[in-house]
């Protein structure tokens, strides 16, 4: 506890940016289920928080929208969880010799005490997410020329900070100075904060699994027959983590800038593709976590889908959702700059077939009942103290 306390005020925090300006907070919030609200996120040189937030103005302002939907944070300190990000590029693994696959490779620090520490370091390496632009900080100087030589400033702007030096020599058993101050320390405070402020496991589904055959509605007892039945929504949505963490294609609506990988010519987001580079895995994302869904709206990988029912509809047929589906259903601030390119992969028609020829899902019909049945029951995973965690927002957090 003692760490993620320090974790916690790290969270809140702009100093872990490159330009100072924003925190892991403006994209993880707890007003909007530790998302953001918005289908993709504005990033550094934005204003404001959640579906307020603005895009900044003058030379401040964002360069490119955030290629993919916001995650929320629940029980992401949950050990069973192996992979992480929408297309998984981080996982639980030894190929580099340190425990991780990861964008670092062999850079990554050692020390790090789980996989929710090592997602922490990301965003901060990140040009349009919290590093800033080249040329604009020395921490995005840094990774420009390699992804870990940026940790070391944040480090140390961290532990030359007299409200989390002292603190973290007393939190860390390896720390005796706070010259010892690592990013590793840093990411482990961070992940300890966020393991425990949204654990959540106290849903009126976890109360009915318990033994409370009154916790959940006539009608939520529908929708969960149909989830582990009819609708085969168990089919990935599996287990404790009600997540398979492998990957899927389901032929979201694309749009925004896409997370192209540097030999892409054009707006595109071929999922976990670009991870693997193995052809079989294109368009293909990894399946999310259920816990507090009811909370992280917009759906899928890009927040294509405004509301629970919207996105049953697409499980329940990809081709016809896709064909029916308008541009108003994203969730986009204004970005005049910017406005050309958010749809621009509509016009590329060789691009559209093949997203709308990469399906893993067989079409399935349910009744107007059914799917409201089932969005009744994905409102029962949401837990009953998720307005009560252990620290909350600090009371100097300024969005």
């Amino acid at each position: 506890m003692e760490q993620a306390a320090i974790g916690h005020q790290l969270f809140y925090d702009p100093i872990l940016s490159g330009n100072q300006n924003i925190s892991c907070a403006h994209c993880h919030h707890p007003d909007f289920g530790t998302s953001d609200g918005l289908s993709l996120g504005i990033g550094e040189g934005g204003q404001g928080l959640g579906p307020d937030r603005t895009p900044g103005v003058g030379t401040d302002k964002i360069r490119k929208r955030i290629p993919r939907n916001s995650p929320g944070l629940w029980n992401l300190g949950a050990k069973e969880i192996h992979t992480v990000f929408h297309d998984g590029r981080l996982s639980i693994s030894d190929v580099y010799g340190n425990g991780f696959n990861s964008p670092a490779q062999e850079w990554l620090p050692e020390g790090l005490n789980s996989l929710l520490a090592a997602q922490a370091l990301f965003p901060l390496t990140s040009q349009f997410e919290m590093a800033g632009n080249v040329g604009e900080n020395q921490v995005t100087g840094a990774v420009a020329d390699r992804i870990d030589l940026g940790w070391p400033i944040l480090a140390k702007r961290v532990r030359t900070d007299p409200r989390y030096g002292p603190a973290m020599v007393a939190a860390f058993d390896e720390v005796n100075t706070t010259e010892d101050i690592t990013i590793t320390q840093i990411a482990n405070a961070l992940a300890a904060f966020m393991a425990v402020e949204w654990r959540s496991t106290d849903s009126a589904f976890d109360q009915y699994l318990a033994g409370d055959s009154s916790a959940l509605t006539a009608e939520q007892k529908d929708g969960m027959d149909l989830f582990y039945g009819k609708a085969q929504c168990s089919t990935c949505h599996s287990g404790p983590l009600m997540s398979d963490q492998e990957f899927h294609a389901l032929a979201l609506p694309p749009f925004g800038p896409g997370r192209t990988r540097q030999w892409d010519p054009y707006v595109r987001d071929v999922g976990r593709m670009g991870e693997s580079d193995r052809l079989e895995d294109a368009y293909r994302f990894r399946t999310p976590m259920l816990r507090n869904v009811a909370l992280t709206a917009p759906y899928g990988h890009n927040g294509a889908f405004p509301d629970l029912e919207g996105m049953i509809l697409h499980h329940l047929n990809p081709e016809n959702s896709l064909s029916k589906w308008n541009r108003d259903m994203a969730d986009l601030p204004n970005v005049p700059w910017l406005h050309k390119a958010d749809f621009v992969v509509w016009d590329d028609r060789l691009e559209m077939a093949r997203v709308r020829g990469k399906v893993d899902i067989t079409p399935l019909e349910l009744s107007e009942a059914d799917i409201a049945s089932l969005a009744a029951f994905l409102n029962a995973l949401t837990g009953s103290s998720v307005d009560s965690p252990p620290f909350g927002v600090p009371k100097g957090f300024v969005p």
